[in-house]
């Protein structure tokens, strides 16, 4: 039993991550008030200040409890990756772009930065059937599900944006694709897997 307590603790780690990163983001969906409080005390430059900080400590603690941790199958992926998995990654890239920049794909799409995470998150999870990959992209896949639920519950109905020049969703798909190749080609050096 004693062998497997420091990959029990690593994914705990993982799992730490994961927490504080979900709720850190849920929060002014859960609880605008609380934010607005907060907003209120600290001022609005340093609760986004404080909210980085935290997101990327966040961040900092999954990255290192995902590599440390030992990847134990739990079932056999569906998928060996290929042209279906890279797909729904680039359509991910496109929606996270999307989300930071004016186009049209905001009139059909009200949440294209969670819709990104759940694509990215099932794509990885059609090729990944060990329990770190479980834990971070099912737990953030739910997140987002979460995420997209609460915000349309606060936010009531959907105003959707004005009509942009059709450049501007050109311009989108052009970034999303280098975006997509230079991760696919840096890969492996980043995250330690090839990408198919």
């Amino acid at each position: 039993g004693g062998t497997n307590k420091p990959g029990v603790a690593l994914m705990s780690l993982l799992i730490a991550g994961l927490l504080l990163f979900t709720v850190v983001h849920l929060l002014p969906a859960v609880s605008p008030d609380l934010r607005g409080q907060l907003v209120e005390k600290l001022g609005e430059n340093a609760y986004r200040g404080v909210f980085s900080i935290v997101i990327v400590a966040s961040l900092v603690i999954i990255v290192f409890g995902w590599k440390a941790a030992t990847p134990t199958g739990i079932y056999a992926p569906p998928v060996g990756g290929g042209p279906v998995i890279s797909t729904l990654v680039f359509f991910a890239f496109v929606l996270f772009v999307t989300s930071k920049a004016r186009s049209n794909y905001k009139r059909l799409i009200r949440h294209p930065q969670m819709l990104a995470v759940i694509l990215w998150s099932a794509a990885h999870l059609l090729v990944n059937g060990d329990a770190r990959s479980v834990v971070l992209f099912g737990g953030l896949g739910i997140w987002a599900v979460a995420e997209i639920m609460l915000c349309n519950k606060r936010d009531g109905e959907w105003r959707k944006p004005d009509v942009v020049p059709f450049s501007a969703d050109m311009i989108v798909a052009v970034i999303a694709g280098v975006a997509f190749a230079a991760i696919f080609y840096l890969h492996k050096a980043l995250f330690g897997v090839l990408p198919y």
